[in-house]
């Protein structure tokens, strides 16, 4: 009997290990994938620290929250400055004074200024329907057309006036020459990647691969006490109401003969007849020198839709129709005291990394109390 069975070995699921264990709580953590610490897995190839699913630059603004991570790893500083390629023509991101200078010549953030509020001054829509309205209601229709569109299609598989408006509530407009794309406090990369700071969380913590909890269960009914799910809500509830959505990726990878390819960490390509949505080139994640100086690893990013026995879900879609549905399975909880559902897919929600294990750190707190009482 354990008194907690955690089912993902994610931020969320390790997070809530670790604040068990301390407790001296036992625990058993279970992954369906051969390996820890979910979609922010990383592995070394030719001495390079590779992000196996997509680009995880830590950032927060929580103290508490950059206190805890960095008890299980050493942080290099990295600051992210994406670059947009548009019919080749190279952007800076976020949108800022470089990238004004470079779409308009402006150098002033007056300037800047006087010539987004010409665009906007033709804009008509009051209240915009779709997120192609409210895009260009927000920086103008250059902007939109040349850095927005075609990546936001690629990334939902569908046009933008047929997305809702709320996906992009506001889009900030930064008016000096600072590319660093997030404005938080702390921002890192664990030196030796994050699967060795997520071993650090789990040491002296049980923890099982290859296990698919839906199997497990069946034959393990009364394991624990209590169990923290951070798998597919809808997937736990047998899909009773129907499948919730999301959007998928298909990583690329591929090494090249160079010790640099695009000279920068991160680039997006915003033209629609890209099939990529972006290029991460590793190496550029680490100031360190890496061990293979003739190799480079650079992995492509091609958006996909979700189909539950082909790949896997990264991105909810939080439409009405979605949210509609999750309020219905979340209902169910209620029935369920003894499952803690957890993470972006137990919540259903898009999270950045740190907000996870806030999460997690909350759910643990909570149970402190229940534990009390």
């Amino acid at each position: 009997m354990y008194d907690y069975l955690i089912v993902g070995s994610g931020l969320f699921g390790a997070t809530f290990a670790y604040l068990a264990n301390q407790h001296g709580k036992r625990c058993l953590v279970i992954d369906k994938r051969n390996k820890l610490g979910g979609n922010i897995f990383t592995k070394f190839l030719h001495g390079i620290c590779v992000h196996q699913y997509g680009a995880h630059i830590f950032h927060t603004s929580d103290v508490e929250v950059w206190n805890f991570v960095n008890k299980f790893a050493k942080f290099d500083n990295f600051i992210n400055s994406p670059l947009a390629i548009y019919e080749g023509q190279v952007f800076n991101l976020p949108f800022n004074l470089n990238t004004f200078n470079r779409l308009w010549g402006t150098v002033t953030p007056q300037q800047a200024k006087e010539k987004i509020a010409q665009q906007l001054a033709s804009v008509s829509q009051e209240n915009p329907v779709n997120l192609e309205q409210q895009a260009i209601k927000l920086v103008g229709e250059e902007i939109y057309e040349k850095l927005i569109k075609g990546y936001t299609q690629k990334q939902w598989g569908r046009p933008c006036d047929k997305l809702p408006s709320f996906i992009i509530k506001r889009l900030p407009l930064r008016w000096t020459y600072d590319n660093n794309y997030f404005s938080d406090t702390y921002q890192g990369i664990p030196s030796n990647g994050y699967t060795q700071m997520i071993e650090n969380m789990l040491k002296g913590i049980e923890v099982r691969l290859n296990v698919d909890y839906f199997d497990f269960i069946k034959l393990n009914k009364n394991i624990s006490k209590k169990t923290v799910y951070t798998g597919m809500i809808d997937q736990f509830f047998d899909y009773r109401f129907g499948e919730l959505e999301y959007r998928s990726l298909r990583f690329d990878e591929q090494t090249f003969d160079t010790d640099n390819y695009q000279g920068n960490a991160v680039v997006n390509y915003t033209s629609i007849d890209v099939p990529y949505t972006r290029t991460i080139e590793h190496r550029h994640f680490s100031k360190e020198s890496c061990s293979d100086k003739k190799k480079t690893i650079v992995t492509f990013e091609y958006p996909q839709n979700f189909n539950r026995l082909h790949n896997d879900p990264y991105y909810p879609i939080c439409d009405d129709a979605n949210n509609g549905l999750l309020a219905k399975y979340q209902a169910l909880q209620k029935a369920h005291p003894n499952i803690i559902f957890g993470g972006r897919l137990g919540e259903y929600k898009y999270y950045d990394m740190d907000k996870v294990i806030k999460q997690s750190i909350l759910a643990w707190n909570q149970e402190k109390m229940l534990l009390q009482d």
